[in-house]
């Protein structure tokens, strides 16, 4: 049977690993990305931008060590979910400036050509299904900015709109299941404590409404909401459904008004503004009327808490608390 200070020891060696394989490998393929070919504010500060990756690795990684060491296990779970993020950023990163995809973003126009002349077209969607998938789960990236990415690269923006609601369908199953399965500790170790308790407060008797409604909104943290969607009491086929609807319908109005409202015009300007306001009023009148319409809603539909889902929810509440 191994020691105990064996044990201690294999741990400690294997959280530094992490540490220092995590920052190293990133730091190696963000300066290899920028050391490519790129777009000209790179080619014209890459000193700059590559003494920058290094510093900021470097300091990511001391402080990592550092929070391990004087065991802030919070602040250290935070820091390797950082350090986590930064590698799957770099790895895409590098992919976008090895193939030369990078300095071909200076235009829609341009992106496309590329993405036709260079035979890459089904790993150009292979790699944005990912990183859909991926901003739901672990990159702190809202939707719409990917969404954005894509209507560019691909130049249509009902392409754009399947392969983002295949990335985010995906990303947002896993999330859930993740909540569902696996519970508030891991939950809490991905999202945050402090993030995590503030949306389950939000969200607290009014989970099948609040959540519905943030999901059609956007500039919500899809990632922790559907995290927060698997920790509440809402069931698996209504999440499915819900799920399914929201994103099908938001996806969609994103990439067809990225391609046909412009942000260089008065008049595109105006309509963003406009959309603005609405999203805010909306949010609001829903938040003022919360009460009575998810009680409306579960009225109707028949969604009850059995005792099981009750005891869970329950128990779920008590370790929070004792946490």
């Amino acid at each position: 049977m191994m020691k105990e200070s064996t044990r201690t020891a294999l741990k400690c060696l294997l959280n530094i690993s992490v540490v220092v394989l995590g920052c190293g490998i990133s730091c190696i393929l963000i300066v290899s990305g920028l050391l490519c070919d790129s777009i000209p504010f790179i080619n014209e500060h890459r000193l700059l931008l590559v003494s920058l990756a290094i510093g900021l690795m470097f300091i990511v990684m001391i402080a990592s060590l550092i929070f391990y060491v004087m065991d802030m296990k919070t602040l250290y779970r935070l820091a390797v979910c950082v350090i986590v993020c930064v590698v799957l950023i770099s790895v895409l990163f590098f992919a976008i400036s090895y193939t030369g995809f990078i300095k071909n973003m200076t235009s829609k126009e341009s992106l496309s050509q590329f993405i036709e002349s260079s035979g890459n077209y089904g790993i150009t969607v292979c790699v944005f299904v990912l990183l859909q998938l991926l901003q739901v789960v672990v990159l702190p990236i809202p939707s719409s900015v990917t969404v954005m990415a894509g209507v560019m690269i691909f130049g249509n923006p009902w392409l754009c709109s399947l392969y983002s609601f295949i990335g985010i369908m995906v990303g947002s199953v896993l999330a859930f299941a993740i909540g569902r399965l696996l519970g508030y500790r891991v939950v809490c170790w991905i999202v945050g404590k402090e993030e995590l308790d503030k949306w389950l407060e939000k969200i607290k008797g009014k989970d099948y409404l609040i959540l519905s409604i943030m999901f059609l909104l956007p500039l919500f943290p899809d990632d922790v909401l559907c995290f927060v969607a698997g920790l509440s009491s809402m069931t698996w086929p209504y999440f499915l459904i819900m799920i399914t609807v929201t994103r099908a319908l938001t996806i969609t109005l994103s990439s067809l008004s990225f391609d046909s409202i412009p942000f260089t015009t008065w008049w595109g300007l105006l309509c963003w503004a406009l959309i603005a306001a609405a999203v805010v009023l909306l949010f609001w009148l829903v938040i003022k009327y919360s009460d009575k319409i998810d009680g409306f809603i579960k009225n109707k539909l028949g969604l009850k808490l059995g005792p099981r889902r009750r005891g869970v929810k329950n128990k779920g509440r008590t370790k929070r608390e004792k946490d």
